[in-house]
């Protein structure tokens, strides 16, 4: 089973752990996680430090839901965008590659001010052994996955390069985004796919 396959065992979402993950949640993403004790999430949640660690048991539990519930969210909304956009409705197979970008585009001005969740968390937890490490690699190879499917349908033989080149621009412009390097930098790297896109093989 490779990382991508690995799901987390998941926990019972209470009332009072509702709470608890909703409080760390924003606090971990805004301040990140090492930053965020679990004295911090309980007065956030309103809640004991007793309940906290009966209902997740550590504070490792609670970044693995952070980071599996903020994934799950992005591949909703990512999925109805796609259901939803004209330009992916009525896909040319390029469309629909270039409206990944649009959609992470959106998903970043309504809940990615500080970049992507996936990518700063990997900053503070590189150790494989980790129990959110999957979560954080499995969405990535999630991303090089959907980018070659759909790279396949325009260039059926170059289909894995193209999808390497293509989550690498979709994956630095959501470091640039959040560092503010420059001026929106997703619609940079779509106008880049979009490029590439036009080469032999992605007629648009």
């Amino acid at each position: 089973m490779g990382i991508a396959e690995q799901q987390p065992q998941r926990v019972t979402m209470t009332r009072a752990a509702r709470r608890i993950l909703e409080a760390a949640e924003r606090l971990f993403y805004e301040r990140g996680i090492h930053a965020v004790g679990v004295d911090l999430i309980a007065a956030e949640a309103g809640v004991t430090k007793k309940t906290l660690y009966d209902r997740f048991g550590s504070k490792e539990r609670i970044v693995v839901e952070y980071l599996t519930g903020r994934d799950e969210r992005w591949r909703a909304f990512l999925a109805q965008y796609l259901d939803d956009h004209p330009d992916a409705t009525h896909a040319t197979p390029q469309a629909r590659v270039l409206a990944v970008f649009d959609a992470s585009r959106a998903w970043s001005a309504e809940y990615g001010s500080k970049g992507c969740s996936m990518v700063n968390a990997h900053a503070e937890i590189s150790d494989p052994a980790h129990p959110a490490y999957p979560v954080i690699a499995g969405q990535k190879e999630w991303m090089l996955a959907l980018f070659t499917r759909l790279a396949r349908d325009v260039a059926p033989d170059d289909a894995d390069r193209m999808g390497r080149t293509l989550v690498l621009l979709h994956e630095g412009a959501l470091v640039a985004h959040g560092l503010h390097t420059f001026p929106d930098p997703i619609a940079h790297a779509r106008d880049q796919a979009a490029a590439l896109l036009k080469a032999p093989g992605g007629q648009p």
